[in-house]
């Protein structure tokens, strides 16, 4: 490990105020087909995968009902159904399948009751801990969408309310309809754009949840994450994640994979503690 003075982070965070979780979670997207469409290739692999997660101690699992669609909702209740406490599975709604790789979105409020339903089903749940607006729909008023997203919480479907893929403008539309408790948006060491939404999730007390956490095309800044790997025995994808923990205390991590070893890996990233050398050093490739 490196000598210089380490950083530390708080290792858990209390989401919507009530739900207490492991920062390092698991994305369970990829546990299903190439082009995240259909069955995996390897579903024993995908079963190992969840167990193995909840072994290691992750109690935060992402997820969504267009993941296959439905295939990684089931794989999940397979795995782990009953559900050890404490573990929250938080799934999303508001875009359709079409094909591999293909991501219609529809949030009108039909299609989320009834996505929302089948998330409930597939899932052997009678509430949804944290459920998320996959994407604000530019073919639906925002209004309608957030007025059906405060009626299922009345109704007690969703305990916590997130959104995905929102502007600071758009997080504080949602609030005048419902608490928003998590933001998810692409984010990592070289893709910065939703800065200002994780500074404002911080200030005001809601998870952020970084999607795609090592941007592969940044030759410099992978350059710069294999170098600062070398000194701690680690890769540049679990320097990257390692950076995230450290970076705010609001990140939660969702790290998806289908391999047991490549899980086993990332979350062994929450052992790292950079040295502030080094967190600069990551920070700087975010100007």
């Amino acid at each position: 490990m490196a000598n210089q003075s380490n950083t530390s982070f708080v290792p858990t965070y209390t989401l919507g105020g009530d739900l207490t979780v492991n920062r390092m979670g698991y994305g369970a997207m990829r546990i299903t087909g190439d082009g995240i469409w259909g069955p995996p290739q390897d579903h024993d692999e995908s079963i190992r995968v969840l167990k193995r997660a909840v072994e290691l101690g992750v109690n935060f699992i992402d997820t969504a009902d267009s993941y296959g669609p439905n295939v990684s909702e089931e794989l999940i209740a397979e795995a782990l159904h009953p559900y050890r406490a404490g573990l929250i599975i938080a799934t999303k709604g508001g875009l359709l399948r079409t094909g591999p790789n293909q991501w219609p979105i529809n949030a009108h409020p039909d299609h989320l009751r009834e996505a929302l339903e089948g998330s409930l089903k597939r899932l052997k749940l009678d509430q949804i801990d944290l459920y998320q607006l996959h994407r604000v729909d530019p073919e639906v008023p925002f209004e309608k969408t957030l007025e059906f997203l405060q009626q299922a919480q009345k109704e007690g479907l969703v305990k916590h309310i997130g959104l995905s893929e929102v502007t600071v403008e758009q997080i504080q539309k949602a609030q005048e309809y419902v608490k928003v408790v998590s933001v998810q948006n692409m984010y990592s060491v070289d893709n910065r754009k939703w800065e200002a939404e994780l500074e404002y999730c911080e200030q005001n007390e809601m998870a952020f949840i970084p999607w795609y956490p090592l941007s592969g095309g940044n030759t410099q800044a992978l350059d710069k994450l294999e170098q600062i790997g070398q000194k701690y025995d680690a890769s540049k994808q679990q320097i990257a994640l390692s950076w995230l923990l450290h970076r705010s205390p609001n990140i939660l991590l969702i790290p998806g994979t289908s391999k047991v070893k490549h899980l086993e890996e990332n979350v062994k990233a929450a052992s790292i503690s950079l040295s502030q050398e080094d967190m600069d050093a990551l920070e700087s490739l975010g100007k």
